[in-house]
């Protein structure tokens, strides 16, 4: 180049001006994406004239030429992505021969680089080029879509023209088929995450692209309105992919503006910023006002952020893509196999063919002329023997029937009965309800359904939209009366045995989460809604009674068991009275279950379900009319665990100097194998009086009495520990802090101070980041908590955790709820908060500082969100001021 510096110094102004200005065209603002891809080629062209300019000073030979190849070579470049090229090299050059030309090129792609291209390069000849292609799919795609920028353009043809005679449609076509599915299953097969990548997620625009790469490689299309012509897509469905390809791609130009990188997905930090640039707003709720006769508006428009609206609106584009792209590709495939002779099909009735293991509509109009016959489909697809889809022909048939699935369709008495009859089917009904909503047939029958697709839930914890929740815990429902998924929840498969309906339970989760999003409590709308379900479905009453129950009583079960005193006989007989009967229990306990596990893979564990197991067993005992009685409760687990000890070789009569000092509340909170287990590690403690371990004048206990104990948890996941040591107002929080800082989580702590003084403390502890070296880690908390305990001096400061990138997105309002229990002798504070590193530790310093003892602890993490319930005591709680100031310093906590 004659002057490099002042020439390329130059270009990169000129460049860096004209791409401003036409990403200010672009625009941050408003929802039309009409102009999208005039814009994405305008900076395409504008790339290709400051390329030609440099490739001109490189001063290159006639023989050589510069291709676009990959996304670049589609004509259209995002504000951010990279330019990838091809220097083609005629045969005799080779750079490794070449010094001259060796620097020529290096020269060229640092001058690129100078400029401000964010260069993708490589090097070939025509012959390196197909052999690359031969053995990489990957290369082969990206130079499917070449095109020539300047150069010699009889290379061009050339590689054009041999790359074409190279080509096996059938190969290519599952080459890359192989690779969208294994695209698709790295983004767990959903269009529905929550943070998707708008070009690779199912539903993105690569599906779109996968289409037209096949299309072009079999011949059939190089554009949307070729393959209209050749027949491989209808006209209404080139539009729906246009407008929908053109969604996508300003929402993909927006994320490369905002976060002023290539960002593909719409990551929880940038949704409300593109969001905004769509002109969305957060929308406040309305104004719930009474309606005519008394009557109360049935749904209220909730609040919604915008980022919300945003992703619904992205949701609704990806499933029509993931729709469409399945339409097309079949079809496609269909075309490539045309040569190998007429596919064999088998008739199934007068409006359905087996055609090759998928079902076939016998005419393209079926669904029109009979309406009947779309239901129809998905109960011969549950329960047709060797039928594994949908073909190319139905799926497109359904595609366009939807017009007709109105309120006429949805009223009509066959398909209400047919909709019934595939929930009441013994096999298929996931596999139904799944392909129901994959093809909108489900929310266009089931209404109120169709709202709950591409709805974001924004509590942390659930990490699916609400419609796939639903499908999901309607899985979860399904498998307990599945012989081969019994070893998954041995106890849930066991009652589900006994029921005599299961298809209630479906039912029931179909509508448990279905009025999410709609203002108001979605439990006792969804009640309604389910009802009126059950009316026009000809559903008997006591079946419809106990549906209604389910809907609205839902999280009942999860809140009680995670949040109140299984050992307070009151507790269970006001849930018993609430059930009422035994198959209402059996059917809740299913339920939620169900439901818990199908909110996230993080959310459920063992322990919670111990805790939901246990309520069932209580409250079952209660609905035989056995009430609780305490002292023969006490009783029966006193013999149990004796009997336990007996297999241990204790001493006669050994337990009775440490059992002297419990009381009733210690044998109703702690299980016989737990009391056993207290009771063999603490006899010998006890056998040596410990008497160095009294109190002093001042209060202080000297060093070593804290007696620590560990093992690994009976419910399979994590370490049971035991604390015995002489109670100090402060020992809750050091625990606390010792767990918080050595990396656990604290699932459950039950506290309780014996007759002499001492604490006697269980708690219940995981680590994710050791979960597979428990056993190891029992020596190292047993050894360093009782330390800890023993230490002196003032505590320290709870770490400042840093929150994840969902909580600072979608922050948690922390709440405080302090309030006495039903029986004014204690305290229940209940917390809600963001979770984080040393959260648990300050709750407690605060209660520490006020001298407050903590009785029992629950604490609930869903993903990123705490609810931690406490039963608590202590002077200052009686004080009106000082409960202020409690609270006050909580909150303060929470807020971090």
């Amino acid at each position: 180049m004659g002057d490099p510096k002042g020439e390329i110094g130059a270009l990169r102004l000129q460049y860096r001006s004209d791409k401003a200005a036409l990403l200010a065209h672009l625009g941050l603002q408003g929802t039309s994406t009409r102009g999208v891809h005039k814009a994405l080629k305008q900076l395409a062209r504008l790339t290709d004239d400051t390329l030609r300019k440099l490739w001109e000073s490189a001063g290159f030979a006639p023989g050589f030429a510069l291709i676009a190849v990959g996304g670049f070579g589609r004509g259209e470049l995002f504000p951010n992505s990279d330019v990838d090229v091809l220097v083609l090299l005629p045969d005799d050059a080779h750079p490794d021969d070449d010094a001259t030309l060796k620097a020529r090129l290096e020269g060229f792609i640092g001058a690129c680089w100078d400029i401000g291209l964010e260069i993708g390069s490589s090097v070939r000849s025509v012959a390196e080029c197909v052999q690359e292609a031969a053995g990489d799919v990957t290369v082969q795609t990206s130079l499917l879509e070449c095109r020539l920028i300047t150069g010699a353009r009889a290379q061009f043809t050339r590689l054009v023209r041999e790359l074409g005679a190279t080509m096996d449609p059938k190969a290519f076509f599952v080459a890359k088929t192989l690779e969208m599915r294994q695209r698709h299953q790295k983004f767990e097969n959903t269009p529905y995450a929550l943070e998707p990548n708008c070009k690779e997620s199912p539903g993105g625009l690569r599906d779109l692209q996968m289409i037209l790469w096949v299309a072009k490689a079999a011949g059939l299309g190089h554009s949307w309105d070729e393959l209209a012509r050749t027949g491989l897509a209808t006209p209404l469905e080139v539009r729906q992919i246009k407008a929908n390809e053109a969604l996508l791609s300003l929402i993909r130009a927006r994320l490369h503006l905002l976060a002023n990188r290539r960002e593909d997905r719409l990551v929880f930090d940038l949704q409300t910023a593109v969001a905004e640039s769509f002109g969305y707003k957060a929308q406040v709720p309305a104004v719930i006002t009474p309606g005519g006769q008394g009557h109360t508006p049935p749904t209220a428009r909730t609040a919604r952020r915008a980022s919300e609206q945003l992703m619904k609106r992205y949701y609704w584009a990806a499933k029509a893509v993931t729709q469409l792209n399945q339409i097309l590709l079949l079809n496609i495939e269909e075309r490539l196999n045309e040569d190998t002779g007429p596919v064999r099909m088998r008739p199934i009735n007068e409006r359905f063919y087996d055609k090759a293991n998928m079902l076939e509509v016998a005419s393209d109009h079926l669904y029109i002329q009979q309406p009947h016959a779309i239901l129809e489909t998905f109960l011969l697809y549950q329960t047709t023997v060797g039928i594994k889809g949908l073909s190319a022909r139905t799926l497109r048939a359904l595609y366009n029937a939807r017009p007709i699935m109105n309120a006429k369709f949805r009223s009509d008495p066959v398909n209400r009965a047919t909709f019934l009859r595939i929930l009441q089917e013994p096999e298929g009904i996931t596999h139904a309800m799944r392909l129901m909503n994959q093809t909108s047939v489900l929310g266009r029958y089931l209404w109120v359904f169709r709202h709950t697709v591409g709805q974001m839930q924004h509590d942390l914890f659930h990490v699916y939209t609400v419609d796939q929740h639903i499908l999901m815990v309607l899985r979860n429902v399904r498998r307990f009366f599945i012989a081969e998924h019994s070893h998954e929840y041995p106890f849930c498969s066991q009652l589900a045995a006994g029921l005599d309906k299961p298809w209630i339970l479906y039912v029931a989760a179909l509508f448990h989460d279905i009025a999410k999003g709609r203002g108001g409590d979605h439990s006792d709308l969804g009640a309604r809604d389910v009802r009126t379900f059950c009316r026009q479905h000809g559903i008997d009453r006591e079946d419809a009674r106990l549906i209604a129950f389910l809907v609205n009583e839902h999280l009942t079960m999860s809140r009680i068991a995670q949040k109140e005193d299984l050992s307070d006989p009151d507790v269970i007989a006001a849930f018993a009275q609430r059930v009422g009967n035994e198959r209402y229990l059996t059917a809740l306990y299913l339920l939620t279950v169900a439901d818990i596990r199908g909110t996230s893979p993080k959310v459920w564990n063992a322990w919670k379900g111990k805790l939901l197991e246990d309520l069932y067993r209580y409250t079952l005992r209660a609905l035989g009319g056995r009430a609780p009685d305490a002292d023969a409760l006490v009783e029966a687990r006193k013999r149990a665990a004796l009997s336990v000890l007996a297999l241990h070789a204790l001493p006669h009569e050994a337990h009775k100097k440490l059992w002297d000092t419990l009381d009733l509340s210690y044998f109703m909170r702690h299980q016989a194998d737990e009391i056993a287990w207290h009771t063999r590690v603490l006899t010998k403690a006890l056998a040596q009086a410990l008497p160095q371990c009294k109190p002093n004048a001042q209060g202080e206990v000297p060093a070593g009495c804290s007696i620590v104990r560990a093992r690994l948890s009976p419910e399979g996941e994590g370490l049971q520990v035991l604390v015995y040591a002489p109670d100090q107002h402060d020992l809750f929080a050091r625990i606390c802090g010792y767990f918080d800082n050595a990396g656990f989580s604290i699932l459950d702590a039950r506290v309780h101070t014996t007759r002499d003084g001492r604490a006697l403390d269980t708690f219940q502890v995981i680590t994710p980041t050791l979960s597979e070296h428990y056993r190891e880690l029992i020596a190292m908390v047993e050894n360093d908590l009782a330390l800890t305990i023993d230490e002196r001096g003032p505590l320290p400061s709870p770490s400042k955790g840093r929150l994840s990138r969902r909580v600072r997105s979608f922050p948690v309002t922390p709440r405080v709820d302090l309030r006495p229990d039903d029986k004014a002798q204690r305290w229940l504070l209940a917390v809600t908060a963001s979770d984080r590193a040393g959260l648990l530790y300050g709750i407690s310093l605060v209660l520490a500082r006020h001298g407050i003892s903590v009785q029992l602890a629950k604490i609930s993490t869903l993903g990123e969100r705490v609810e931690d319930t406490f039963l608590i005591s202590g002077p200052e709680l009686q004080v009106n001021r000082r409960q202020i100031e409690i609270e006050t310093e909580l909150l303060d906590t929470l807020e971090g």
